[in-house]
């Protein structure tokens, strides 16, 4: 353990002191709140021009320019189960109907349930078509543009 003294022992007493009088942080504090869940939309070549562009969406509490922020936040809460990831893609090895839902695509970022979110939705098949028409209100009901 080193020893301070004179002008050392003085400025390590004053980091001590400095550090053990500072506020605590948020990250610190059991009883802060958690940072609401933000999402950005946005959707192209949906055959909806309305549908088509960027929104935000905000949950806990339900905001943002989303059309409907509070109906899209209870399906987020339904769709997310402990220890799974609700924007997973479709994995590579479906066996998947080969259907085509339209050229509508829509990429979700952000941050949901404390992890980050970077996921693309198209309908180029029937997985993909399932998995968009899965997170409707999300995602804008394009199954009959």
């Amino acid at each position: 353990m080193p020893r301070f003294t004179g002008p050392a022992l003085a400025l390590a007493l004053t980091a001590l002191s400095a550090s053990a009088t500072a506020a605590p942080t948020a990250a610190a504090d059991p009883g802060a709140a958690a940072p609401a869940d933000r999402l950005t939309l946005t959707v192209t070549h949906s055959g909806t021009p309305a549908a088509d562009g960027t929104v935000h969406l905000t949950c806990h509490p339900a905001g943002g320019t989303h059309a409907a922020p509070q109906a899209a936040c209870d399906r987020l809460d339904e769709l997310t189960t402990w220890g799974t990831d609700p924007f997973t893609p479709v994995p590579p090895d479906s066996l998947c109907t080969m259907q085509y839902g339209g050229p509508a695509t829509a990429r979700v970022t952000g941050t949901w349930a404390g992890r980050p979110v970077d996921a693309v939705f198209s309908r180029s098949d029937g997985c993909e078509i399932a998995r968009w028409d899965g997170f409707v209100p999300v995602l804008p009901d394009v199954a009959g543009a």
